[in-house]
């Protein structure tokens, strides 16, 4: 009477429950293109952001000379070329969809 109950769960059950979780997994590794429209919607933000925090530093700098910016280094080059790094992966991403 066990053995009627325990070989479709082995046969039935653990394959049924480990291909379930398989498939869950993969779906969850991807982002979608929601997540993608957000992140590049972020992106833009978090760059027009900078550019205004700079221009404040500017203006404020230019009024108060006593003033000290905030950012330890400005416009930095490094900070520079990974932006312009990633502004090139997101056209090149760009360019391959359409």
């Amino acid at each position: 009477m066990e053995e009627i109950i325990i070989i479709p769960a082995i046969f039935i059950g653990l394959p049924w429950i480990i291909l379930h979780y398989i498939t869950k997994w993969k779906t969850s590794a991807t982002i979608t293109t929601d997540d993608e429209a957000l992140l590049e919607e972020l992106y833009s933000l978090a760059k027009r952001l900078d550019d205004r925090m700079d221009t404040v530093e500017r203006l404020v700098a230019s009024d108060n000379p006593e003033f000290r910016p905030a950012r330890l280094v400005h416009d930095s080059e490094q900070d520079n070329q990974q932006l312009r790094e990633l502004e090139q992966l997101m056209a090149e991403k760009k360019g391959a969809s359409k």
